[in-house]
């Protein structure tokens, strides 16, 4: 059942490369919208037969593969899992459905975004940890191209720039699980027996700093983002929407099924300079917001702060916290897709970026009233409003982490307090006062340009509303890792409500 989401798209993949070069482009958009909504159907069919209040893996698959390296094709999900599976299916085909319909080379396009899927869902997917590695490395080869071809003017720096950082976290992570498996003495890469195996405290502390820096790297955190604000201003809409919306959460889901289900004693040893790595990266994310002219680069770093609040955490690894965590991967997931898809369109419509370039966008006359609007709540839901998804989430993280570390809670509240400040920025510039001149007869918004953040914005509302229908999913997994490693956390119950 979960091979499908890795060979479904694969035979898309297929399909693509066999039609002929003389048929219509849309064809190829069809194709591939065709595959990603079949594999969303997939997973909300699955989703019905997936049991919350179970805590190991479900619908597990094993096949032995290269016996001499101890490679396994091994595939289950859970409650850490679940949630990032059904995050992708969902944002991959808003993604193909905002892509343009008139793109350059549709074929190697549409292709490499349903390669980039098969990517994400494996890394999910795979309880194996060599797997695990080559489905992350697999999804660097697509948004390398993706950027590099599809991308604006400085797109190739852009490109070469995140190709280099992620080789050097694949490169990290691969040196990390290597050094599991040789000082555990074991002969296989399953993640379940390696959890089992007691390591020294000096050797777990060796191979966690080095799983930090590799996903640190991903997320990313302060000093390890630099890669993230040129990938955002030169990828396309689309690839903004994925990057930001669930390939960053390959960093901090791999963070907590490997550095907090592998080396516990050294989770807890470092879990003060963790916490207080979250605060500063959030601060800084921050504070770099503030001082930016271009909303895709206001977004970008917001994402930085934001993400940041999760290794806050991770850090505090209570079940409160962990669980809140999930969540605001998920959060932040619709909330940075939904304003980096709006962005994208007042992209389209004005030609540019610039807060100081436009001015009166709200105008409902011959302004984006209602994009302007849409990007007003966006606003509100990442600077956590009561009533949308970014409020629950982060309440709970910082409910979770405050008896643990209340100095570095305090500085990240500060921190999302702030995000009023560059967003308000923001929105004072582009969308009130008099429409600036050079933006004035602006093409109208069709439908279709509006469907993916009406659909966004419903989910935001939803999980806001009805917190519960996003954190069941995760309480038993979570429940599951803490009693597995109980020297990780301290004792605060699991609240699944707002």
């Amino acid at each position: 059942m979960l091979s499908a989401f890795v060979w479904l798209p694969l035979v898309g993949v297929i399909v693509l490369s066999l039609l002929p070069k003389t048929i219509h482009q849309s064809a190829y958009r069809l194709v591939a919208l065709i595959v990603a909504i079949a594999l969303l159907v997939w997973t909300a069919l699955l989703g019905l037969q997936f049991d919350p209040q179970q805590s190991g893996m479900q619908f597990s698959e094993y096949l032995p593969w290269i016996k001499p390296i101890g490679l396994n094709y091994h595939l289950g999900v859970d409650g850490l899992s679940w949630p990032m599976l059904c995050l992708n299916s969902f944002l991959t085909v808003l993604a193909i459905w905002a892509s343009e319909r008139q793109i350059e080379r549709p074929r190697l396009y549409y292709a490499l975004l349903l390669l980039l899927n098969i990517g994400v869902s494996g890394a999910f997917l795979a309880q194996d940890m060599l797997l695990f590695f080559l489905f992350y490395e697999l999804e660097l080869i697509p948004l390398y191209f993706l950027i590099a071809i599809w991308g604006g003017q400085r797109r190739a720096y852009a490109a070469m720039k995140f190709l280099i950082y992620t080789a050097i976290s694949g490169i990290l992570l691969l040196a990390t699980f290597l050094g599991v498996v040789w000082l555990s003495g074991a002969n296989t890469f399953d993640y379940q027996p390696l959890r089992t195996s007691a390591l020294p405290l000096e050797s777990q502390i060796l191979l966690l700093a080095g799983l930090l820096i590799a996903f640190g790297i991903k997320i990313p955190f302060f000093p390890l983002h630099t890669w993230l604000p040129d990938a955002h201003v030169e990828a396309s809409t689309p690839v903004s929407m994925l990057l930001a919306g669930v390939l960053l959460k390959l960093g901090t889901y791999g963070m907590l099924r490997f550095g907090v289900g592998l080396f516990p004693e050294a989770w807890t040893f470092l879990a003060p300079w963790l916490a207080t790595w979250a605060a500063v990266s959030a601060l800084y994310g921050t504070s770099c917001a503030i001082a930016q002219q271009d909303m895709k680069k206001v977004v970008a770093y917001s994402s930085i702060a934001h993400m940041a609040f999760i290794l806050l955490a991770f850090a505090a690894a209570t079940p409160l916290s962990l669980v809140a965590a999930i969540a605001q991967m998920v959060s932040h997931g619709l909330i940075s897709a939904f304003l980096f898809f709006l962005v994208g369109v007042v992209y389209k419509k004005t030609g540019t970026r610039d807060v100081n370039a436009l001015q009166g966008l709200l105008n409902p006359e011959r302004g984006l009233p209602l994009i302007g609007s849409l990007m007003v709540l966006g606003v509100m839901a990442s600077a956590g409003i009561p009533g949308m998804v970014g409020f629950i989430a982060e309440f709970m993280i910082f409910r979770g982490s405050f008896p643990v570390f209340p100095v570095q809670t305090l500085f990240c509240m500060v921190a999302t307090g702030l995000t009023a400040v560059y967003f308000l920025l923001m929105i004072n510039r582009v969308f009130f006062g008099r429409l600036s001149p050079i933006v004035t007869n602006l093409p109208r918004v069709q439908w279709r340009d509006r469907l993916p953040a009406l659909v966004l914005m419903v989910l935001i509302f939803a999980f806001g509303l009805q917190p519960n229908w996003l954190v069941r999913w995760s309480e038993a997994g979570i429940n599951s890792l803490i009693i597995t490693q109980p020297s990780v956390v301290s004792p605060i119950a699991v609240r699944s409500g707002g």
